[in-house]
């Protein structure tokens, strides 16, 4: 019997790592109940949130962003930069293939949208005018991102990517 609960605490205290296959996206409405209006806005209707006025432009910790809604891994600080926009910016995805882009003229102007791949998120648009290696500017609105410091990688299911910020071995 003590064994037996011993295992059921473990299996309870340990974090579930995010799964694409058990993944299912929540109803509008609890999505609405989930979300503030701002993230709603903006991941389930294209908005956009304001410049410099968000959470993550200035965060300039080690860990990475996943998606608000799905909590699909997206990008890693350490390919973030400041692009002087006002918005979180990052030169490469962390997960490509939880990357889609299309092609939006929502401003009268061709623009590349960037949407997750699984919940579907607006997370905002990529640019071509970017730093190397890449030439690529990924402007997210950090409406549609939720950021994991390096501490709680582990903790939170995304274990896999604390190698990452872990330091090289000569």
């Amino acid at each position: 019997m003590k064994l037996l609960l011993c295992i059921i605490l473990f299996i309870g205290s340990s974090a579930i790592a995010w799964d694409k296959k058990a993944f299912k996206k929540p109803t509008t409405a609890k999505l609405k109940k989930k979300l503030t209006p701002l993230q709603f806005s903006v991941t389930q209707n294209a908005d956009t949130e304001r410049p410099f006025e968000n959470a993550y432009a200035d965060e300039h910790h080690p860990g990475i962003y996943v998606d608000i809604v799905s909590g699909e891994p997206l990008f890693s600080s350490l390919d973030k930069y400041d692009s002087k926009t006002g918005w979180p910016s990052f030169k490469k995805p962390l997960v490509s293939e939880n990357i889609l882009t299309k092609t939006d003229h929502l401003l009268l102007a061709q623009r590349t949208e960037v949407r997750s791949r699984y919940a579907n998120s607006h997370l905002g648009h990529v640019f071509d005018d970017g730093p190397p290696p890449t030439g690529k500017r990924y402007c997210m609105n950090s409406a549609s991102l939720r950021f994991i410091p390096k501490e709680k990688l582990k903790a939170e299911g995304y274990g896999e990517f604390s190698k990452l910020f872990e330091p090289s071995k000569p």
